[in-house]
């Protein structure tokens, strides 16, 4: 095989690897086929491109084609152009379920389900990564930098994933890497044998490669124990340092798995980590709070309302933010006719429930609370500016008791044009089961009203559904249908699937998420846990305004005017609150000892504390390991660009040195311009030839070089005071040839494009001039301590002094 044929092997290998570190995110694994199969179908029209061969532009260019086209084929072929070509549709097509991907993926716990979405994302990224892998590494020849790309692909899997297994992971993907350096490694070395060896060896061997006997893999096995002593370190150090949770290493942390303890709600993504707080063993306080509501079983602490639905999320609508009012406006909808009566309630949050929304019990009227806060109208939430969050917050709202009677909300009002069409919109996707059973659960219902009781006691009693925590999370169509079908879930389920079926009613629904009322204390106070946390239907009525029903059946308590004769005092146990955290909401706490990897990568963690505790005292990580993490960091940041700094530096001590006036002074600094001459030609890809004269390698460095004519006469003029130090029995003084080195190196990178010439600055070719320095000085320790051979990958080439 080829060298470009194992490097193309070794570039579908790496990205192959990398991928498989996506595995734990998503649920079936098929479409780490599916990619596969399609990488090697781009990897192939590599291949062919440059055995045609094309330029390189239009090797990457065939290859992005066919990445677009095989997309096409495989995920939008009814809107393709004669299925295969990517048309307007399939263009809308692919950016819809792009975006659909997208919410999926902020929607839905680890392991996800395959959706459409999300194997668009997978497959197309793999693609993406694998063509960037293979444009560095085999048509750009330049295998160090196809890592980056690789390491973006495991970054992404690891910063997602909750998985224990990381390692595994990180050693596939590394070793996928490892075997590009290999493959590129042996083209190289079989290169640096034609070029630098002259004439080949009576047994057909070329000089500085010898393939005879054992000697032939000597590089190559010096290679592999550097990249498994390497790989090695990866993983042993980070383990012996102390570390912040939810690194690359995703998984090797506390929490993150269900059933770890603690857990958060996102007020970003509603779904995220959801079931993984309903099944916390252990119920970590979030809250406290006293009022005098004198129906505390009603008393539901709100955080926000998803109103949006799109077939595949309720998401909360994005809408302008203004200054907290002293006093809320009127609640929309709420007549006067309406009972309400004030109620004063005040909280106190834990120190370790961090997020960004404030619960408060709806509808709120005043809220007296410290720090950056913003109101939002609609949903009457408040939301924390600048990075506040509910961390330690103390804060007193004013609420209103809103006590409508079943006749009241029986003779609700017309509601208005605008509000009704913005709450009563569904999707085309959304499947037609679930119009058809709203029409038959509330068949003989003469209003609104009366079919959204019958929604409810269907949920809750009558229906034959069940409560169960370990059915997989969704919120869209498909899963919407499953759940009418299976008839167990938790929360979620229950509040977005009669949300979903009151809409198709024309009855304006959204989804509240926050808290139940919690426990009774003894001390007179309620305390909110974890498993508290719940997400229900808000259905609006004209004259009563957004009101909240309970179809979770064992959860939470039935609103008093659903009942069947609308008694006025509580009728469900105050002491069975939502116990699981069956939010999609936003509102978890955030502790950090088992706070799940997801949730820490959207901030909303906050530092770990004793369960109820309302004050942390964790130090947090110590400021000794910080900084010996952000200098590791640094450093791991720095260790590429090492050539980089060494040829700068190099550069400035061969050009810039005038010390010294005898003969012998001279000479030396006329050698250290030819040597930077030289060098400079071989960052750009001209390899130094020694057996050449100096005149005749100035001519083979223009020729190559391209070079104009300004910069041909100063590689002439620097060759000429060469071989004047060298030769000439009184050799004249040359002036001017620093200046020389840097028209000629201009010249150079102006026939060699960019980049060329980002190759030569970052990782220039000349800088193997250390490894033969260090290599020189062991030979010289070898020989005076009688040390081991040095490895032959070390030493120099035959012939090639530079």
């Amino acid at each position: 095989m080829s060298g470009r044929g194992r490097l193309a092997l070794g570039a579908f290998a790496a990205t192959l690897m990398a991928a498989c570190s996506m595995l734990p995110l998503v649920d079936p694994v098929g479409w780490l086929a599916q990619a596969a199969f399609l990488l090697a179908l781009q990897s192939g029209v590599g291949v062919l491109g440059r055995r045609v061969p094309l330029p390189r532009p239009l090797t990457v260019a065939a290859q992005a084609l066919a990445m677009v086209v095989l997309l096409t084929v495989v995920f939008v072929r009814e809107q393709a152009v004669a299925s295969v070509l990517p048309g307007p549709q399939a263009v809308g097509r692919l950016s819809d379920l792009l975006t659909a991907g997208a919410d999926d993926v902020g929607q839905y716990a680890i392991p996800a389900p395959a959706t459409p979405g999300i194997r668009l994302m997978l497959v197309g990224g793999v693609l993406l990564v694998g063509l960037l892998v293979d444009t560095l590494a085999v048509t750009f020849r330049s295998a160090a930098p196809a890592g980056l790309p690789l390491l973006a692909l495991y970054s992404v899997a690891a910063g997602l994933s909750e998985g224990s297994a990381g390692w595994l992971w990180f050693l596939l993907a590394a070793g996928g890497y490892l075997l590009l350096l290999l493959a590129e490694g042996r083209d190289r070395l079989s290169q640096w044998g034609r070029v630098f060896a002259g004439a080949a060896s009576r047994g057909g061997s070329s000089a500085g490669l010898d393939t005879s006997g054992g000697r032939a893999l000597a590089p190559v096995r010096t290679g592999r124990r550097i990249g498994v002593l390497a790989l090695g370190i990866a993983l042993v150090v980070p383990a012996a340092l102390p570390a912040f949770d939810g690194g690359l290493l995703a998984g090797t942390g506390g929490g993150g798995g269900r059933g770890a303890g603690g857990g958060t709600i996102s007020a970003v993504n509603p779904l995220v980590s959801l079931q993984d707080n309903l099944n916390q063993p252990e119920d970590r306080q979030v809250m406290s709070y006293r009022t005098n509501a004198s129906r505390p079983s009603d008393f539901y602490l709100r955080i926000l309302a998803l109103d949006q639905f799109n077939g595949n999320e309720w998401r909360a609508s994005t809408r302008r933010l203004q200054d907290v009012p002293q006093r809320f406006p009127t609640p929309a909808g709420l007549s006067p006719d309406i009972a309400v009566t004030e109620v004063r309630t005040t909280v106190s949050a834990s120190a370790s429930y961090k997020q960004t929304y404030l619960p408060l019990p709806y509808p709120a009227a005043e809220v007296r609370v410290g720090g950056k806060w913003r109101y939002e109208p609609e949903g009457r939430t408040l939301v924390g500016d600048d990075g506040e969050t509910t961390a330690g917050a103390q804060y007193t709202v004013t609420s209103l008791d809103v006590r409508p009677t079943a006749q009241q909300l029986a003779r609700a009002g017309e509601v208005p044009t605008a509000l009704l069409r913005e709450y009563t919109r569904v999707p085309d996707s959304l499947p037609k089961v679930v119009a058809q059973t709203a029409d038959e659960v509330t068949r003989g219902a003469v209003n609104a009203y009366e079919r959204a009781v019958k929604l409810q006691d269907w949920f809750a009693r009558e229906g034959g559904f069940v409560y169960d925590t370990s059915v997989d999370s969704g919120t869209g169509g498909t899963a919407i249908a499953r759940f009418l079908e299976d008839r167990q879930g938790f929360c979620v389920h229950f509040s977005f699937t009669m949300a979903a079926m009151a809409r198709t009613l024309g009855i304006p629904a959204r989804v509240a998420v926050g808290f139940t009322p919690g426990t009774a204390q003894s001390d007179g106070s309620y305390a909110v846990g974890l498993r508290d946390a719940h997400a229900w239907p808000e259905l609006y009525f004209e004259g009563i305004g957004w009101t909240r029903f309970e179809p979770t059946p064992t959860r939470g308590t039935v609103p008093s005017y659903t009942l069947p004769e609308a008694p006025a005092g509580d009728t469900a146990d105050p002491d069975r609150p939502e116990a699981a955290a069956s939010l999609p909401a936003p509102a978890v706490p955030s502790a950090s000892e088992s706070c799940p990897a997801q949730m820490r990568k959207q901030g909303e963690c906050g530092q770990s504390a004793a369960p109820g505790a309302v004050a942390s005292s964790d130090p947090g990580t110590p400021t000794g390991a910080v900084l010996g993490l952000v200098g590791a960091a640094v450093l791991v940041l720095l260790l590429p660009l090492l050539p980089m700094f060494w040829r700068l530096r190099a550069r400035t001590r061969r050009l810039g040195s005038s010390a010294g006036r005898t003969g012998a002074d001279a000479r030396a600094r006329t050698l250290a311009v030819w040597r930077e001459v030289t060098d400079t030609a071989w960052d750009h890809g001209i390899v130094p030839d020694e057996a050449l004269t100096p005149r005749r390698a100035a001519e083979r460095l223009v020729r190559l070089g391209r070079l104009d004519t300004e910069a041909a006469d100063a590689v002439h003029r620097v060759a000429g005071a060469v071989e004047q130090v060298l030769y000439a029995r009184e050799p004249r003084p040359a002036s001017g040839l620093a200046g020389d080195a840097g028209t000629v190196r201009a010249g150079l990178g102006l026939a060699a494009g960019r980049a060329a010439r980002l190759r030569a600055l970052v990782a220039p070719r000349s800088s193997v001039r250390v490894v033969w320095a260090l290599s020189r000085r062991r030979a010289a320790a070898a020989a005076r301590f009688r040390l081991p051979a040095r490895p032959s990958w070390t030493r120099r080439p035959s012939r090639q002094e530079g």
